[in-house]
């Protein structure tokens, strides 16, 4: 009897007891296995991003929500705001009253007492205690009730006075009392130099007694000697006359004579 192989034996118990199951196996295993290929993918449309916004504004407090809904002024009517501060000043000009510029004595003498004797005697001609008297209150008319008498001091100074034996400066019967010459100051003489002419100083006394004295500006001493059409400060001011001979010159209006030396003043009825 024939032996058979060990291997087909075995082959032949595993078929009796899996059937053709393995046989199918073998064919399947035998069979090469068709593989489809794979469709590559499609990749889907990337979705559009869109940007976030700003946050929304918060709703506005009634203060700016009554402003924003406040009508707008016109444009024409900035136009004539715009203006109103050139009108408003063009009318205050207008209200302003004009103050005429002083001619003549006057004008000058202004000039003279600022720069030369407001410095003793004030600005406004107050007078300082202990140093000058004062010119308010209608004084240079109580002391000098003639202005040649004034003028006289002026030019010549307290000391000339005072060395011609001289104490009372103008009228001595003055009301409220005499000046004693030299009791409140010196007054330095301002005649007789290059510094002063007689036009300057009959401007300042001019000065003292209408502007600052407050003396009326009118009657015959005022037009004859203060105006602005004063023929005496024009003839000073022309140099054909001066305070040497003034009296001569102008001898049909009264003048009396002013000179170079001191004389005792005048009374108010003499």
């Amino acid at each position: 009897m024939t032996e058979i192989p060990e291997h087909l034996l075995k082959r032949s118990q595993a078929r009796r007891a899996g059937g053709d199951a393995p046989a199918e196996a073998g064919a399947a295993a035998a069979t090469p296995a068709t593989t489809t290929a794979a469709t590559p993918a499609v990749a889907a449309p990337k979705a559009e991003v869109v940007p976030a916004g700003p946050p929304a504004a918060p709703p506005d407090i009634p203060v700016v929500a009554a402003y924003k809904a406040r009508k707008k002024i016109p444009v024409w009517a900035m136009a004539t705001l715009s203006i109103l501060p050139v009108w408003m000043f063009m009318y205050l000009r207008a209200l302003t009253p004009v103050t005429a510029e002083a001619t003549g004595p006057l004008g000058l003498g202004a000039e003279i007492y600022a720069g030369n004797c407001s410095g003793c005697h004030g600005a406004g001609g107050a007078g300082v205690a202990g140093g000058a008297y004062a010119f308010t209150e209608n004084s240079s008319m109580l002391t000098f009730p003639h202005i040649e008498d004034q003028l006289r001091w002026v030019a010549l100074g307290t000391t000339a006075y005072i060395d011609a034996g001289i104490t009372i400066a103008g009228d001595p019967n003055r009301e409220g009392g005499a000046h004693i010459a030299g009791s409140n100051g010196i007054m330095p003489a301002r005649g007789g130099n290059a510094e002063y002419t007689d036009a300057d100083i009959l401007g300042a006394v001019c000065e003292e007694r209408y502007v600052l004295g407050g003396a009326p500006e009118e009657g015959e001493e005022f037009e004859l000697w203060c105006s602005p059409e004063s023929p005496i400060f024009e003839a000073l001011e022309a140099g054909t006359a001066t305070f040497e001979n003034l009296h001569e010159v102008f001898a049909d209006s009264g003048v009396i004579a002013i000179g170079s030396v001191p004389v005792a003043g005048t009374t108010a009825e003499g």
